[in-house]
């Protein structure tokens, strides 16, 4: 699988969706995104390609959102370098670099106008992506607001050590969101007994230990409820979370993606026990407090500072996006 467009603009996810027999993003080991203050002084203006006879050449009919109606060109198209025209512009904020975002496309040959594949029009298709000046998502959309349309070409390129030749392609996106980087949910009521979780304004939990023992079994509960779609045991999130031991009240090392500013995206199957409890069957959007008794978490032993055995864990997880592991496949 060669997905060279999407592969440049860094985008696991739409790669494993675009053709049969791409490998799919996974894996049990959580892998961080970009961090958003590595690229937020780029001017993602300045970085959007410019358009051309190849991509002024394609006609999109259908309505913004949804899989475009009829896709059409003169095959086989002449493409001599990467071009994008505006089909549609979008209202509201443009971006910035480092925003998360939602996209969908279409996605044909150059060569002999066959579409190739579409993703992102389902709920639960792609992940957010994050964007920068720097990968080739910003060259394609630069600075535009939600509800932007483009079409995008691409010459062929010649086979390298590393990648296969890949044939000239026209692309078809939907600019469909700015995605929050903390849960927006509805507010639901606390659960007396657990920890009480305060947020900042930049959706930072701050978490209080409650004076008693912790659980014997793991105990879950939502704290903002979410009307994104389901988590399902499988599936690869891009969540950020907060963990302490229940100990000390203290947070413990590699715990807490809102000290870096840069949420994971993992399967859900990669992480223990419970708490894979506070993401199967949850909704994006949402905000799940769990505590997690050692049972759940990283076993029984002595409690000590090197390792997380014998603690009982408390989580603060939001869940801020989720492709369908029958997507990735």
């Amino acid at each position: 699988m060669r997905l060279r467009p999407l592969a440049t603009v860094s985008i696991a996810a739409a790669s494993a969706l675009l053709l049969a027999g791409c490998a799919g993003l996974g894996g049990k080991t959580p892998t961080p995104t970009a961090s958003p203050t590595a690229t937020a002084a780029v001017d993602l203006c300045d970085a959007m390609a410019a358009p051309g006879d190849a991509s002024k050449a394609v006609s999109v009919t259908g309505k913004f959102g949804a899989e475009p109606d009829k896709v059409e060109f003169a095959a086989p198209l002449t493409v001599d370098d990467v071009q994008v025209s505006v089909l549609e512009k979008g209202k509201g904020d443009p971006l910035v670099a480092g925003d998360y975002i939602s996209f969908a496309f279409n996605a044909f040959s150059a060569e002999t106008g066959k579409p190739l594949g579409t993703a992102g029009y389902k709920p639960g298709e792609m992940l957010p992506t994050q964007i920068s000046a720097a990968t080739g998502l910003g060259q394609l959309l630069g600075c535009s607001a939600p509800g932007t349309r483009i079409v995008a070409t691409f010459p062929a390129t010649p086979a390298t050590e590393s990648t296969p030749a890949a044939a000239a392609e026209v692309y078809v996106i939907d600019l469909l969101s700015v995605v929050p980087t903390a849960a927006s949910g509805e507010p639901q009521e606390p659960v007396p007994g657990m920890p009480t979780v305060t947020t900042g304004d930049d959706g930072a939990p701050k978490i209080a230990i409650p004076d008693a023992d912790p659980p014997t079994k793991t105990e879950v509960a939502t704290l903002r409820k979410g009307d994104g779609p389901e988590v399902r045991s499988g599936d690869t999130v891009l969540i950020q979370f907060r963990g302490m031991r229940w100990s000390t009240g203290k947070l413990f090392d590699g715990g807490d993606t809102w000290a870096s500013g840069t949420p994971y995206s993992a399967q859900t199957t990669g992480f223990v026990k419970g708490f894979q409890k506070a993401l199967d069957g949850h909704t994006v959007g949402s905000q799940v407090l769990v505590v997690i008794p050692p049972a759940d978490g990283y076993g029984d032993g002595k409690i000590n500072d090197a390792d997380l055995k014998g603690e009982t864990l408390v989580f603060v997880v939001d869940i801020l996006g989720v492709q369908h592991a029958a997507a990735a496949q």
